[in-house]
């Protein structure tokens, strides 16, 4: 049986991505856990100029260099991960987060820790708006291709959803070609009316 015009669009998509890609070409990789990601993110280091890591996804890269993450998501196994694979980033591609949004649980209220260290007794749920104005937005701004997998904090909560939000913005304003290849991010984008520019000539792929 032959494919649909959906499924035809998606292998187009992909590959853009796998195969020669426009550079500058950055990746965007958040969500939860490291080892659930670590595949995607040891094949985008051979392509991609630019890795950026946000979510829960960076605390444990934060801690293997050797930062405080206070009370935030963090596994051994994962530190384990991070520090392998920062010893595989010989250009210095992996970009992290430089401050947070931070709070003591779940449930809020939020804060902005205006540093890279979190203190303890607080957890970080979102990056912070200096990792959108100095880290993101300078690389999206020149990106010719974009892949977009995880949110960047505890979206489905107002208080830790501004990251997400924004980076699909600054996306939606590239020039670049992107795909989003997370659930996830995909679902944020879709549930939040507040982000309506993610238009049609940006692909979107289901989870990998």
């Amino acid at each position: 049986m032959a494919g649909g015009p959906l499924l035809k669009r998606e292998i187009q998509a992909l590959s853009k991505i796998s195969d020669r890609p426009e550079k500058p070409f950055v990746g965007i990789i958040g969500g939860a856990k490291v080892s659930d990601k670590i595949k995607t993110i040891e094949k985008l280091l051979v392509t991609v100029d630019s890795l950026l890591i946000g979510g829960a996804m960076a605390y444990p890269f934060l801690k293997a260099k050797g930062h405080q993450i206070g009370s935030s998501l963090c596994s051994d196994e994962d530190v384990k991960l991070a520090k392998s694979l920062l010893a595989e980033d010989k250009a210095g591609k992996i970009k992290l987060p430089i401050d947070h949004i931070v709070s003591e649980s779940l449930e809020g209220p939020a804060d902005t820790c205006n540093a890279i260290d979190i203190p303890e007794g607080k957890m970080g749920l979102d990056i912070g708006p200096a990792t959108l104005e100095t880290v993101l937005a300078p690389v999206l701004s020149t990106a010719k291709t974009v892949f977009w997998n995880g949110p960047m904090g505890l979206f489905e909560k107002a208080e830790f959803a501004n990251g997400t939000m924004e980076v699909a913005r600054l996306i939606a304003r590239s020039n670049a070609f992107s795909l989003d290849g997370g659930g996830d991010s995909v679902s944020a984008v879709k549930n939040r009316d507040r982000v309506n520019s993610f238009h049609m000539s940006r692909q979107v792929a289901g989870p990998r």
